[in-house]
């Protein structure tokens, strides 16, 4: 994959940060939990901090193909791909900020907080650059020349 598509992606997802992380269960049932993004390296690689007790991590134990989704004013990503969980001391303490203490308990320290990586298999993503007003014009133009609109868009292989 061209590093120009890899970069798009890339700037897109630092851009939001809360992502849906979708796992499956045991029962094949599909459940998203609200993730706070730590970080998004190039080679299509995702970082959550997550309860090592929680169920999304039971659910990646078991079945590690996962869904990440993320949405913000006028962008939209979804990535496919595998996750594992990641006991690293030293990456979880350097993700750790005042963000992620206000939702978790006793600091990197805890041994209940882990890391969660999500490699990308693939990408989705819709772009309108210029969110409301691009979007408020592309209404008006879809309307007048009766032409759908198309937001930038593009499906990438990691």
């Amino acid at each position: 994959m061209p590093d120009a598509e890899r970069s798009k992606v890339t700037e897109l997802i630092r851009g939001i940060r809360i992502a849906m992380l979708t796992t499956v269960t045991d029962d094949g049932s599909l459940v998203a939990h609200p993730m706070s993004t730590q970080d998004v390296d190039f080679d299509g690689t995702v970082w959550f901090i997550a309860e090592r007790s929680s169920s999304q991590v039971g659910n990646i134990q078991a079945r590690p193909q996962v869904n990440v989704a993320f949405a913000g004013q006028g962008t939209w990503v979804s990535l496919s791909g595998t996750a594992s969980v990641v006991d690293d001391a030293a990456k979880l303490s350097e993700y750790w900020n005042t963000f992620t203490d206000a939702w978790m308990e006793g600091g990197p320290e805890n041994p209940n907080n882990i890391l969660l990586r999500v490699e990308a298999d693939t990408a989705q993503y819709w772009d309108s650059p210029g969110a409301k007003v691009t979007q408020l014009l592309n209404l008006v133009k879809a309307k007048v020349t009766g032409e759908r609109m198309e937001p930038d868009s593009g499906t990438v292989v990691m």
